[in-house]
């Protein structure tokens, strides 16, 4: 099949190539051999020869047959071309349909791929929004059984808020009340639901209580801390409460503050319980105070009175006897003395009051009070001053003399022979000194095993048969290192059991020059006018009659309006400031003074506190500074600095060449250290500034000095309520302000502990000053009265 195929495309790509014509000759003369081919053979078989009449009809028939034969292979081949285009073009269209089918393919299977992708995002889709559902499902249950368990939660708390005997509250930034607890509910006498939206002003009907609530709210949200206080409430059957509350923002969940909560817990009982001890412990004060008095002022007669006998003519025995009298109620006094820190000690109110003190004298009088213990005892005794001693030094001379006292009464008492030495050296220049005492005896000496134990409180050591170690209270020590610790000192001991002992105690002191060493006379030939500004009246009673009695006249101002109002600087030869008035403070006034005038007189602070630097004064428009209550030293300082280069020859300072009967005087005296003065009681040590008093009693009298403390006596009450008041509401300023006032007042009259009470109270910079001022407030309001009852009775025997 495929030759014959091949033959066909063959003969008809002939034709193509030939033509009609040439291959029509072509096709004839083929023919025509074919048949003369033909008809040979078939006449050669048959007849076996071959005649001239079969080629020519061989060619005759070929000519004949071959149009025919052209014709109809030309049809044929039309028609095989024609079919031949056909298919031709069939097959192109074939093969356009079959890249169309191949690109139809492809798209179908691109379809078909992404049918399926779609089909299994949508799968896919169908098993995420099944899970979502569920997940949906299982939110809603959790957020119902969430809802169910925060409910019963809240109804827990709920339970627990209105089961608790504590009150327990919170507001919004407002003021306003979102909600309580039953115990709240039952102090304000309102339920919850009316309560939420009122504000303290609804709820609270007492003025004092609002402005402390009020207050300790801006303070909280001020502060963004909590806060901790104490306040008096009421229930609506009039019974009151005392309650500690604590107050503390919070915030919601993006950190924004929508309020407080207060938690209020009833302290009454501990309250009352406190006051008790409070009072139990005022009643011990007051007690040991009532006997130490009571007991001293017969051991100041004893002692009194044997220092004469003894000076008197006595025989052996007689002086003898006085001796140990005298010696004994002396160590009666000093065994007073240590009873009475001890107290203090446990009410951390020992405080020490430096002075100035003369070292020589001191140390003179250790020597004369223990020579004559040790004489009594029929002991040696011997002082040596290793090295030169600071003729002054700022110590509290009474506690220094305590110790020292205690260490050499305990040396001679363990001593049975031999003798007790004190060595003094000191290293100083002209501000400080470092002083140390070396007490050696030669007596029993302590174990080893017992030194570290002997500065413990009440104790005592055992050893030897005679047991001289029990003999004494057991304080003495412990209450000396207390000391010497709080001077910044030390106490160290060195012993051998049967050869005595030697205690070392060594403090550090500032050197001072003694005032009295080189005191010059002040004299004034004129009187000064001074203008002065204070709003304290007992201030202003106390500093004219000061300033009067030496010669001067004073004006006085109440407040820098009127100050400013009444001041003209022609007028007056000195300017006395206070620096804390209701309207402005000294240093204002000095400096619109300065802007107002171009020559003004001396401008002086006068100030309640601590005089430590001037240079803040001076910055301020001040020329000088001098601390309240006035003191003649300091009057005249202010004269010799300030006044005596502008009034030229009316101020003299004079050394004694003029002759006092001449001129007005007022001499400062020498005071020496009296060291065996037990007539200062305890109720006037601290208490008393017996050195400005002494000075103010020598200018005005015992009698104008009585008045101002009965003016002050009258003024307290009304100071210690407002002070009180204050403190309850938490308004610390006006109670600064307030302590100012008590402290400038009571350091006129000379009551020293009310006026470093008062200190202590107005310094609220100080650390622990918010836990502490509350019993400074106390100790003011219990011990004033006493304290003014000790200045009277001491003014009394002073008249």
């Amino acid at each position: 099949m495929k030759p014959l195929k091949n033959l066909a495309r063959y003969y008809v790509d002939l034709l193509v190539k030939l033509g009609i014509a040439r291959f029509s000759i072509l096709l004839a003369l083929a023919l025509v051999c074919f048949s003369v081919l033909l008809q040979v053979s078939v006449s050669l078989v048959l007849r076996g020869e071959i005649e001239n009449i079969v080629i020519i009809r061989s060619v005759f028939f070929g000519l004949l047959i071959t149009p025919w034969a052209v014709y109809f292979l030309t049809v044929v081949v039309d028609q095989l071309e024609e079919s031949r285009q056909r298919l031709t073009s069939m097959v192109f269209k074939l093969k356009d349909m079959r890249a169309r089918d191949r690109e139809l393919n492809v798209e179908l299977q691109e379809n078909l791929r992404k049918l399926h992708q779609q089909m299994e995002e949508r799968e896919k889709a169908e098993v995420e929004r099944f899970e979502a559902i569920q997940d949906l499902e299982n939110e809603v249950y959790q957020r119902e059984k969430t809802q169910v368990e925060l409910a019963e939660r809240t109804a827990l708390m709920r339970s627990f808020l209105d089961a608790s005997p504590d009150l327990i509250y919170y507001r919004n930034t407002n003021g306003e009340f979102s909600g309580c607890n039953k115990a709240f509910e039952e102090l304000v006498g309102l339920p919850e639901k009316k309560l939420v939206g009122l504000s303290i002003y609804d709820v609270y009907s007492d003025d004092c209580t609002r402005q402390q609530v009020e207050a300790t709210d801006a303070k909280v949200f001020q502060y963004n801390k909590e806060l901790t206080y104490e306040i008096w409430l009421q229930y609506p059957d009039n019974k009151r409460a005392y309650f500690e509350f604590r107050k503390l923002p919070f915030y919601n969940k993006d950190n924004q503050l929508l309020g407080l909560v207060g938690f209020g817990r009833d302290i009454t009982e501990r309250k009352v319980y406190q006051d008790a001890l409070v009072k139990a412990s005022q009643d011990k004060t007051t007690f040991i105070s009532t006997i130490s008095h009571e007991l001293r002022t017969p051991l100041n007669g004893i002692v009194g009175l044997s220092r004469i006998l003894l000076d008197s003519k006595l025989d052996e025995y007689q002086r003898k006897y006085m001796q140990t009298i005298n010696v004994s109620a002396i160590t009666l006094g000093h065994i007073f003395n240590d009873v009475i820190d001890l107290d203090k000690f446990d009410r951390s109110e020992l405080e020490l009051l430096a002075v100035e003190t003369d070292f020589h004298s001191f140390i003179t009088d250790i020597e004369s009070i223990s020579g004559l213990m040790a004489e009594q005892k029929g002991l040696r005794f011997e002082l040596d001053r290793l090295s030169e001693l600071p003729h002054g030094i700022l110590v509290d001379a009474t506690r220094l003399r305590q110790v020292l006292w205690n260490l050499v009464s305990n040396a001679m008492k363990f001593t049975k022979e031999g003798g007790v030495s004190v060595n003094v050296s000191a290293d100083f220049d002209n501000e400080y000194a470092e002083i140390q005492f070396d007490i050696e005896d030669t007596g029993i000496g302590i174990p080893e095993s017992e030194i570290d134990n002997i500065f413990g409180m009440y104790y005592q050591v055992k050893s030897g048969k005679d047991n001289l170690h029990a003999v004494g209270t057991g304080i003495g020590l412990a209450v000396s290192q207390e000391i010497t610790h709080r001077m910044g000192g030390e106490i160290t001991v060195n012993s051998e059991l049967g050869f005595g002992s030697t205690f070392s105690v060594s403090i550090r002191v500032p050197v001072v020059k003694l005032g009295y060493e080189s005191e010059p006379h002040f004299y004034s030939k004129s009187s000064l006018r001074i203008f002065m500004v204070e709003d304290i009246e007992l201030n202003i009673t106390v500093a004219c009659s000061v300033l009067e009695n030496l010669g001067h006249s004073v004006e006085v101002a109440m407040s820098g309006e009127e100050a400013l109002a009444k001041f003209h600087p022609q007028d007056y030869d000195l300017v006395l400031l206070d620096i804390q008035l209701p309207d402005m403070t000294g240093f204002d006034i000095a400096q619109q003074l300065r802007r107002t005038y171009k020559k003004l007189p001396p401008l002086v602070a006068l100030t309640a506190n601590v005089l430590k630097d001037k240079h803040t004064y001076l910055q301020g428009g001040m020329d000088d500074a001098i601390s309240k209550p006035l003191s003649v030293k300091a009057i005249y300082k202010i004269i010799e600095q300030c006044i005596e280069g502008s009034l030229h020859n009316d101020l003299y300072l004079h050394s004694g060449s003029l002759k006092e009967e001449t001129l007005p005087f007022v001499s400062l005296e020498k005071k020496s250290i009296a060291s065996l003065d037990l007539a200062k009681t305890e109720d006037e040590e601290g208490v008393l500034d017996k050195e400005m008093l002494n000075a103010y009693i020598d200018i005005v009298g015992s009698q104008l000095v009585m008045n101002s403390v009965v003016m002050f006596e009258e003024t307290m009450p009304n100071y210690m309520t407002l002070l009180n008041l204050y403190l309850e509401s938490g308004d610390d300023e006006n109670l600064v302000s307030e302590a100012h006032k008590i402290k400038g007042a009571a350091g006129s009259v000379g009551l020293q502990r009310i006026q470093q009470l008062a200190q202590k109270v107005q310094s609220p910079e100080e650390e622990n000053w918010k836990r502490s001022v509350g019993k400074w407030v106390t100790d003011i309001d219990q011990v004033y009265q006493s304290d003014i009852n000790t200045l009277k009775q001491w003014l009394q025997q002073k008249g």
